[in-house]
């Protein structure tokens, strides 16, 4: 039987902190549109309180989880044991994107993640609000002895320079396989500027996009009037 919450029990949090994988799962708007499941490894997830998550996001060869997060925010986080007794926890979240260099991502590189500051290839740190945690059985996950992270894509994007994974970035991450803009392209002058924008917005707040949009759509709306006159 599931059980369901608001937050974290110090419970989860203990359990959470001793898994070595989780899953991310996000999907587009469209009807059309592919869902998109990604396995996590590594150091890489923190607990910020009971109602708020952080992990951080290296390069790979896909983009679905950042565009589908631009585009409208809806995660959700599952940790699964392999090991010991069986347990599902699954964490439904508004999730937000934190590019490399915005201000924000900064300070949680620096708060949570400080063994990866010198590493290339960061994309992103994510933070997720939790809506609601749900617990399950997790009787038919079968188990599996843990051994060891795998290093290979530590090992390949050390080989590269800043320069080199931003370029990776301009030719595998623009957009997602559904061609939903990733914003993280910085080579070129449109998406620099999304890129920016969205920096500015951890900066100055999550609606400060939304007033942009809304100020553009206005003066639009009355230049279209004063034409009509």
């Amino acid at each position: 039987m599931v059980t369901f919450r608001n937050e974290l029990t110090e419970q989860d949090q203990a359990w959470i902190k001793e898994q070595k994988l989780f899953f991310v799962g996000t999907a587009p708007l469209s009807s059309s549109g592919r869902v998109n499941l990604s396995p996590k490894g590594y150091d890489a997830f923190r607990i910020l309180s009971p109602k708020k998550i952080a992990y951080l996001e290296l390069t790979g060869s896909g983009i679905e989880t950042v565009t589908h997060l631009h585009e409208n925010g809806r995660m959700t986080i599952m940790f699964s044991a392999f090991e010991g007794a069986p347990k599902i926890i699954r964490l439904w979240c508004k999730g937000a994107v934190h590019p490399a260099g915005s201000s924000e991502f900064v300070k949680f590189q620096k708060e949570l993640f400080p063994d990866f500051i010198d590493r290339v290839g960061v994309r992103s740190i994510i933070t997720g609000d939790i809506i609601e945690v749900g617990q399950s059985c997790g009787f038919g996950v079968p188990l599996y002895e843990y051994k060891e992270p795998r290093q290979v894509l530590l090992n390949y994007l050390a080989k590269k320079s800043s320069e080199g994974v931003e370029t990776y970035w301009e030719e595998k991450n623009s957009k997602s396989i559904d061609g939903i803009p990733s914003h993280l392209t910085r080579n070129n002058p449109s998406g620099w500027l999304l890129y920016k924008l969205h920096s500015w917005r951890d900066a100055v707040g999550p609606l400060a996009l939304g007033i942009i949009a809304g100020s553009v759509i206005t003066a639009g709306i009355m230049k279209s009037y004063s034409l009509a006159k």
